[in-house]
């Protein structure tokens, strides 16, 4: 099976070893230095590009080839076009020129553009992203070319997800090199963040999630009572993996390995029919790319198997919902790893530094991390006692804990925390050497080893604006830091007064405790640090005064680019619960009443039929039944037509600032308040009438 893998691993990918082959020397050398040193790409190699890769896709069978893009839809978008070129004899022949590879142009005004772009402003450019490597995706269309490239308007303006993020690398990576050249390290030429993106997600049978409307719409359910078991056994998590699941994970690591993704590890998640996909590292652009391709890959392969696969972040209440845990770090060209403490992290000084820095990053810019992972579905799983709270923290561990304790007090640090051994008491089993620190999965944001973990971000989201803000705000302080030390006449002095003073001035951010607690939120507002609770409350921080001057001094989005994309999230909001609110109006008029009416007839003539027949007898019990049936029916109308009369008022609103927050504080508390009856008399009415799946039914037959 390993000789199986390794010889169809990224058969599908135009990467280095087939651009070895196919390419001339100069032109490969050309391209190589322009994606790994971040040079100037020169436009004469394009063409030469375009027909060596026009010929490995087309000896693989392809017939079209694609400008992948990421828009602000979060997902990606492409245009097919085929390969062929008519001939003056009426045949064709299959061409792809260095004109079609470096540009695209789709219409750039049917996409979110937060108003970049009006609708008689269509033409928008998809260009070559050559950091990415082209691949082949085969399905019922065939054989396509999918290259990966950004998406600007006519005016240049960014209208994706890839465009900052390629910025924010720039960024990070210049800030960087000037501090490692500050340490001796000249050979350091380029400083790239690596990331490797967990995948949580929810696996169901595909007939009983074509009976639910609410998740075919809105992609949760917005009714369902609790099983009698949930989660609280802890049998699924880690648990042996189920045959039909078994057989989906199969496939989807086939096809994802062909793409050269490095799928890795699969296993179940906490809740009953969740699981998770974790791939190797790759730098943050690629990651970003092939996270887009492990989604899209998941929805396929489910279907494939009869299953559907759930990206939302809360499906089910009551159990666990699904996140992306994005693990970042740094690492330079020479291949040193900037987040690695090495064995005596308390004379790493220049680690210190760069862990300083991170701190800092967080501390002053925390809102903006915030909505970096802010969606309408995350604001069901932030702070529920199963994902980090909605206040951002960091999780140093105890050994880094106290170098930071002992840099506060005495400006030095001299020892630290090691590891040990540990035994588990059984001779058969051998001791091993243990870390340093324990792991806190409570924390939003924790150092796990020799990277940071940013826990928050939503499961359905593009990790590329996580990835853009973190690279930004730790490159802003590293500038600074660098600005500070270039001028300074003792090196070695400065950096430690500087270390002392960042970790002083920015330790209330350190958290080490449970971040599920109701003291930690207490703590935290003792600190000063905010506690933004939902996607419309956090959007503010992303065009800000203090936002558009860190994002134009880099260069990563220009102040109308920001505009744009509050607008952007206040939109998506807005759509996303009006089609929740929408879908849940239409459940309980066509299908919850009709049903509970029949339900209560079916009590009332079986009341009648036994006063009938035995006028003596006790129905006492079906009586309460019926009245207890009806009064719920009574407030599921009144809280159905409390929604209808607050839609009617959100049609009103035009859609910006103010529909987004009537939705959060009007529409939203009305959902609530229709759902609740209704999974009242899900526990009541016969199992036979109910006109959905029942969760139980979702979660356990699968």
């Amino acid at each position: 099976m390993s000789e199986r893998i390794t010889d169809i691993f990224a058969i599908d990918v135009f990467n280095d070893a087939i651009m070895v082959e196919r390419l001339p020397k100069k032109t490969y050398a050309a391209l190589k230095k322009t994606i790994e040193n971040g040079e100037d790409l020169d436009p004469g190699i394009a063409e030469i590009v375009a027909n060596a890769m026009k010929d490995w896709a087309i000896e693989r069978g392809a017939t079209h080839y694609t400008h992948w893009f990421q828009p602000m839809t979060g997902i990606t978008a492409e245009k097919h076009d085929s390969f062929i070129s008519p001939t003056n004899n009426g045949k064709v022949i299959m061409e792809f020129s260095g004109k079609e590879l470096v540009k695209g142009e789709p219409d750039a005004s049917s996409f979110p553009s937060g108003g970049l772009r009006a609708t008689f402003e269509a033409r928008g450019y998809t260009a070559w992203d050559c950091t990415s490597p082209a691949f082949l995706r085969e399905d019922a269309a065939g054989v396509t070319l999918c290259i990966p490239t950004a998406f600007c308007s006519y005016t240049g303006e960014a209208l994706d997800m890839k465009t900052p993020l390629l910025r924010s690398m720039e960024a990070i990576s210049t800030q960087a090199v000037r501090i490692c050249k500050l340490f001796g390290h000249h050979d350091v030429k380029r400083v790239t963040t690596y990331v490797g993106p967990e995948q949580e997600y929810f696996l169901i049978d595909k007939q009983k999630y074509l009976k639910r409307n609410d998740l075919i719409f809105t992609g949760r359910t917005l009714f369902g009572a609790m099983p009698p078991k949930g989660q609280e056994m802890d049998d699924h998590y880690y648990g042996s993996i189920k045959e039909r699941v078994a057989s989906f994970m199969k496939e989807l690591n086939i096809e994802l390995w062909k793409m050269g993704v490095t799928a890795k590890t699969q296993h179940n998640e906490a809740a009953p029919a969740q699981h998770e996909l974790a791939p190797i590292y790759a730098t943050a652009n690629i990651a970003s790319d092939h996270n887009q391709l492990i989604m899209e890959c998941m929805k396929k392969v489910a279907n494939r198997h009869g299953l559907a696969c759930l990206l939302h972040e809360k499906p089910f209440a009551g159990v666990n919902g699904s996140g992306k845990h994005n693990n970042w770090s740094l690492v330079t060209n020479t291949g040193k790893n900037l987040l690695d403490p090495g064995k005596t992290p308390h004379e790493n000084i220049q680690f210190l530094l760069i862990l300083s820095a991170v701190l800092q990053a967080v501390d002053e810019h925390a809102d903006l991390l915030r909505i970096s992972a802010a969606n309408p579905g995350n604001d069901h799983r932030l702070g529920a006692a199963e994902a980090p709270p909605a206040i951002i923290s960091v999780f140093v561990g105890t050994q880094l804990e106290d170098v930071l304790i002992q840099l506060i007090e005495t400006g030095e640090a001299r020892s630290c925390k090691e590891g040990g051994r540990l035994s588990v008491g059984v001779h058969t089993i051998p001791e091993f050497r243990k870390d340093a620190t324990d792991r806190n999965r409570t924390s939003p944001f924790a150092f796990t080893g020799n990277k940071f973990e940013f826990r928050m971000v939503a499961s359905s989201m593009s990790i590329a604006l996580a990835n853009t803000v973190l690279n930004t705000i730790v490159a802003d302080v590293l500038c600074r830091m660098a600005d500070e030390l270039e001028t300074a006449e003792n090196f070695d002095l400065a950096v430690h007064d500087l270390i002392k003073k960042t970790v002083t001035n920015h330790h209330r951010i350190v958290f080490n405790g449970n971040g599920y607690s109701e003291e930690w939120v207490k703590e935290a507002e003792r600190r000063g640090l905010p506690n933004i609770k939902t996607m419309v409350d956090a959007i503010p921080a992303i065009n800000s005064e203090k936002s558009i001057a860190l994002f134009s001094k880099h260069n990563v989005f220009s102040p109308s680019e920001l505009h744009s994309r509050a607008e952007v999230l206040y939109e998506s909001y807005s759509k996303a619960i009006n089609i929740e609110a929408k879908t849940m109006i239409s459940m309980v008029n066509v299908q919850f009443i009709p049903t509970i009416i029949k339900y209560t007839k079916r009590l009332a003539d079986a009341i009648n039929s036994i006063k009938a027949a035995v006028p003596d007898v006790d129905i006492s019990v079906q009586t309460d039944l019926l009245k207890k049936t009806s009064k719920l029916l009574t407030e599921v109308d009144q809280a159905l037509k409390k929604l209808q009369d607050l839609m009617e008022e959100a049609s009103t609103i035009e859609v910006g600032v103010k529909s987004a927050n009537f939705f959060k504080d009007k529409v939203v508390p009305a959902m609530q308040e229709l759902r609740a009856p209704v999974d009242a008399l899900e526990l009541i009415v016969d199992k036979d009438l109910w006109p959905v799946p029942t969760y139980g039914e979702l979660l356990f037959e699968i």
